[in-house]
């Protein structure tokens, strides 16, 4: 069961606590939003769960009847006695880490163990984690979590718009991508600024072009960095006139306007 705003409010004042904006904590008291992120992640009772952030547990103990385990990892240490009351479960284990450092990812087990991350994730370490994750920890086949509207906005933006960027190559170059539903901000308490959004992300068998991704991601790094340039001028150190050519790129072309098929055929041909 969810809880509700009073119900967060008496469990806070209980434990003599208050959301804290600097770890970006604002807990969901809506069982719809719950409920619908535990459909979108399309999850089966033999699954195992990794959530970051669980704050007080909602998430947690609605993951926990669904599923064979649920890992959850939260970073601040007063919310640890709270989160171990709401998700009382014998499948839960609460891990008391950060999860922007690799210490937790030990406890995923053995390489070819499976896992679909669920979260509702603090918007502080969003794209940075979720880009670590993606590229360092392949035991995360799925990924379901909530983002501001505009973060989620970036992981899955068209070619050419303002939005899209490394975070929307980066995901399409390890997976599927879709924003499941909006989240309004009266779901939280407390309330943020920002509506939220729901993303899917389903990691492909293999990366989506083949390109030494350290190439592909060093030219998309650089020309990204000043994107208001033409690429011409932006990668002029590290791709040729004819190697433009060859790859049929125009060189007058911005960063933005490169698909990720696009962005590998240049890293091909440039490192050739």
């Amino acid at each position: 069961m969810t809880l509700t705003r009073s119900q967060v409010l008496e469990l806070l004042d209980r434990h003599g606590l208050a959301p804290s904006r600097a770890m970006g904590q604002n807990f969901v008291v809506d069982p719809n939003t719950i409920a619908a992120m535990v459909r979108a992640a399309e999850l089966c009772p033999e699954d195992s769960v990794v959530e970051i952030g669980p704050g007080l547990g909602s998430l947690t103990r609605a993951l926990a009847a669904e599923v064979n385990q649920v890992l959850a990892v939260e970073a601040d240490r007063h919310m640890l006695a709270p989160l171990a009351e709401v998700a009382d479960a014998p499948n839960v284990e609460i891990v008391h880490a950060d999860a922007t450092t690799p210490e937790w990812r030990s406890k995923l087990g053995a390489a070819d163990q499976r896992w679909a991350l669920v979260a509702n994730l603090p918007y502080n370490i969003a794209v940075p984690l979720l880009l670590d994750l993606l590229d360092n920890e392949s035991r995360i086949k799925t990924f379901t979590f909530m983002v501001q509207r505009e973060v989620a906005e970036r992981l899955v933006a068209p070619v050419g718009t303002k939005a899209y960027g490394i975070p929307t190559l980066k995901v399409a170059y390890w997976c599927e991508a879709r924003i499941v539903r909006s989240v309004p901000a009266t779901v939280f308490y407390p309330r943020p600024r920002v509506s939220s959004a729901v993303v899917r992300l389903v990691r492909l068998p293999a990366p989506a072009v083949e390109a030494d991704p350290d190439r592909l991601f060093f030219l998309i790094r650089t020309a990204f960095a000043q994107r208001r340039k033409m690429l011409r001028r932006s990668l002029a150190a590290h791709v040729t006139s004819d190697q433009f050519a060859q790859a049929a790129i125009p060189p007058t072309s911005r960063p933005e306007q490169l698909t990720l098929a696009d962005w590998a055929e240049l890293a091909a041909i440039a490192s050739s």
